[in-house]
């Protein structure tokens, strides 16, 4: 009986060592340094530490010059869940933005409660204004309700700027091409003048 129980806690005692030895083998083999870059982007979403190597960005009138009102459309889809521009739309999850630039800036239409963050900000949605809040609302006003993390690209803010312009009953004429962006803003308009017909279809009235 001695012999026999023995034998069962020297084979329990050699699977345990072993156990170990392959938990060290296994570690040591699939063990990886913490990666540079984490996880998945967020898109429109800056990463810490950009910031010192990113090219000074210009005002947004430069931007504004050669904005596309039809990629701004396409943009808009990311506030879609939330807003809609159609004229004498009802308010959802966020205000109606028929004509909401020029606007004044917490006011709008329809009876929004806006928070008080926003409503103590003053003035109106202007190009820059619009511009600062659409790169980060809550760092446009702080305790907002607003939970976008905003559009980090320029391009894209001027887009969707141009694009909220025209849905309006009196949209307001766009800044001037600054000189320095006249040879791309040429150069845009001759790709467009030479790509097919697509983007004359009709689209549905608001």
């Amino acid at each position: 009986m001695d012999d026999r129980a023995n034998t069962i806690a020297g084979w329990a005692l050699a699977g345990g060592i072993a156990a170990l030895g392959l938990s060290i083998l296994s570690d040591g083999y699939f063990h990886s340094e913490r990666p540079e870059k984490m996880g998945y982007v967020v898109e429109g979403v800056e990463e810490e530490g950009d910031a010192g190597g990113a090219v000074a960005e210009k005002p947004i009138a430069f931007y504004l010059a050669s904005a596309d009102p039809a990629k701004g459309a396409d943009v808009f889809k990311k506030c879609a869940a939330c807003h809609n521009t159609t004229k004498g739309g009802p308010n959802a999850l966020g205000p109606n933005l028929w004509g909401v630039m020029g606007e004044a800036i917490g006011a709008g239409h329809g009876g929004f409660p806006f928070s008080d963050a926003l409503k103590s900000k003053g003035g109106s949605w202007d190009w820059q204004s619009m511009s600062d809040w659409l790169k980060s609302p809550k760092a446009f006003a702080p305790g907002t309700k607003m939970t976008f993390a905003g559009l980090s690209k320029p391009e894209d803010r001027a887009n969707i700027i141009a694009y909220l312009n025209q849905q309006s009953d009196a949209p307001k004429p766009m800044p001037a091409v600054p000189a320095e962006a006249a040879p791309a803003a040429e150069a845009g308009a001759a790709d467009n003048a030479a790509a097919p017909a697509e983007g004359n279809e009709a689209a549905p009235a608001n």
